[in-house]
């Protein structure tokens, strides 16, 4: 089965994806973290690579390609920002929180005051969002392709990745019944 969780930045997808790769034993495929490689490759930060990636759509595609290319193995769980849009998925799902809610968990993890964490997280969407909509034509505001939407400011990243593994174990535990129906009795 293949999982994609995406959703703005600072939401903690990679946290629930992470954990939720965990509790099913499939493969964890993190899209921020190869964006960062890149940052931390050519020595710049995340926001300046967003600025590349504005001039030179290919740093966004090949990403994209990347994940699909990882995901298409199948049992993973593919986490970025426009997993439900690039990946052939069998569950979507769509992580939100406010924005200071997010901007809090930023400051935290990079280590930076509040107010600045929140600014580089509001350019940083205004670059990724633009693109996003220029190179696919996707308008993030659209949740259709996701079959699940979280607020993670209500929920702690286990208390989500667990509800999350027992929603896939029912899945695929409706799967399995509905292969097993079609089977002759005599396959059975």
């Amino acid at each position: 089965m293949i999982i994609a969780i995406a959703g703005p930045i600072g939401v903690g997808k990679s946290t629930v994806a992470r954990g939720l790769a965990a509790r099913l034993g499939y493969r964890y495929i993190s899209g921020g973290e190869v964006f960062r490689d890149i940052a931390r490759a050519r020595g710049i930060s995340v926001t300046d690579v967003n600025k590349l990636a504005e001039q030179d759509s290919t740093l966004d595609r090949e990403l994209d390609a990347r994940q699909r290319e990882l995901a298409s193995a199948g049992d993973c769980v593919v986490e970025s920002r426009l997993a439900g849009w690039m990946v052939d998925a069998d569950l979507k799902i769509w992580l939100r929180a406010a924005v200071d809610v997010r901007a809090a968990r930023v400051a935290r993890r990079e280590g930076q005051p509040l107010e600045s964490a929140r600014a580089e997280l509001l350019e940083r969407e205004r670059s990724e969002w633009a693109r996003y909509k220029r190179l696919y034509n996707i308008d993030t505001n659209d949740l259709s392709p996701y079959h699940v939407i979280i607020d993670t400011s209500y929920w702690n990243a286990e208390a989500i990745a667990d509800t999350l593994a027992g929603l896939v174990r029912s899945m695929l535990s409706e799967h399995r019944a509905q292969v097993t129906a079609k089977k002759p009795l005599s396959e059975r």
